[in-house]
């Protein structure tokens, strides 16, 4: 479904007379008991502020946004992306695990460690949220991929095999030769099959995803992107990449980003519009959530506005940066910033017409299923 200016002003009006009908976007009944029964997955996302600096512990307030959140478990980061020692990228990732485990312990009610998808489901039942540790690069291991399995007995379930640029795997979505992957690369995608694993290609160039596409025996995720169709960027991808995920019996997850909005703060309604055509192409079984963002709502203060700044300059300068990465498009939606952001969408979605039955797989049955096949060890 392409969207063109008009109809965006038109969707955008609606999403603006539901928010402003409503007050509370949690107000409405209906879909606060179907965001109260659903397993909610964030597919790339986690507890926290965009503010927070990286290893400080979670403040009372961040923890209490989760509690309140209703999100049943966030595919979460770690370790650190772009070029850097194979050795050195490894030893970041066995940090933060070891800083989020102490979460968990420090936080038992709020938060929940995940190795299965029946651990997403006792997240569930108990009214916590899981974690499922996940990496967006494979410098960590591609050099040695026997580090796979280090890498899955400590918790690690998602795995990108590139970030923007290329690595012994395979290249980027920001390399301009884009070779597809390597020999490791398939070996790779063969490894992470076998040990149960998820494929997610979200920042792969194209012949990279097109390449995992084909050599993987299991469903693969693009976690966090956005559509090609509707807003033309390296990050974003084309009809026959969302068609042949889904044909794979994977999952594509629409996140809340500027690239939606080529460049600006992105709104409900950019987000809207790209699942709606997420799912005009693959189905409503193949679509889903990741917002690419911190739980807590943010604040735009001075502080974070000239720490937000430095950081697009950094990411700049280490050449990993991305095309309409501007220091005035915030990484989250101006009328999407509360921790129940995702009760928000259910809402506008049902506004629209979409019935029950899809929001629930959109909000994390979809990704749930497609962790069910991806994580049983061969």
């Amino acid at each position: 479904m392409n969207v063109d200016r008009r109809e965006f002003l038109s969707l955008a009006a609606a999403v603006a007379a539901s928010l402003a009908g409503r007050g509370s976007l949690a107000a409405g009944a209906p879909v606060a008991k179907l965001y109260q029964g659903a397993v909610v997955i964030d597919g790339l996302g986690g507890p926290g502020g965009m503010d927070t600096e990286s290893g400080v512990p979670l403040t009372s307030a961040e923890v209490e946004d989760v509690r309140t959140s209703g999100v049943t478990a966030f595919n979460l980061t770690v370790g650190a992306v772009g070029t850097m020692p194979s050795l050195e990228a490894f030893e970041k990732i066995v940090r933060d695990i070891a800083r989020w485990e102490g979460e968990i312990d420090r936080h038992p009610g709020a938060l929940a460690r995940v190795h299965s998808v029946e651990d997403i489901r006792d997240a569930k039942r108990a009214g916590r949220a899981g974690l499922v540790y996940g990496l967006q690069d494979g410098v960590s291991f591609e050099d040695d991929l026997d580090r796979l399995s280090a890498l899955r007995q400590l918790g690690v379930r998602v795995i990108q095999p590139t970030y923007n640029r290329r690595n012994l795997l395979g290249d980027g979505c920001m390399e301009r030769a884009d070779a597809g992957l390597s020999a490791a690369g398939l070996e790779a995608i063969e490894r992470l099959n076998q040990l149960g694993i998820l494929v997610d290609l979200s920042h792969c160039g194209r012949r990279t995803a097109t390449d995992a596409i084909a050599a993987s025996r299991r469903p693969v995720a693009f976690t966090h992107t956005g559509c090609a169709a509707l807003a033309e960027h390296p990050r974003h991808r084309t009809d026959a990449e969302l068609r042949s995920v889904a044909e794979k019996g994977g999952v594509v997850g629409i996140y809340v980003m500027p690239y939606l909005a080529r460049g600006r703060q992105p709104r409900a309604a950019d987000v809207i519009a790209h699942l709606e055509h997420a799912l005009e192409i693959c189905g409503e079984d193949h679509v889903s959530i990741g917002t690419d963002g911190t739980l807590s709502s943010v604040e735009l203060t001075p502080e974070f506005v000239a720490q937000f700044r430095e950081n697009v300059r950094r990411r700049k300068e280490l050449g990993i940066a991305a095309p309409d990465e501007t220091e005035e498009g915030y990484l989250f939606a101006s009328d999407l910033n509360a921790p129940r952001r995702l009760e928000t969408l259910a809402q506008l979605l049902i506004d629209r017409g979409h019935g029950e039955a899809r929001v629930e797989k959109l909000l994390g049955a979809n990704l749930l299923r497609v962790f069910g096949e991806a994580w049983q060890p061969a």
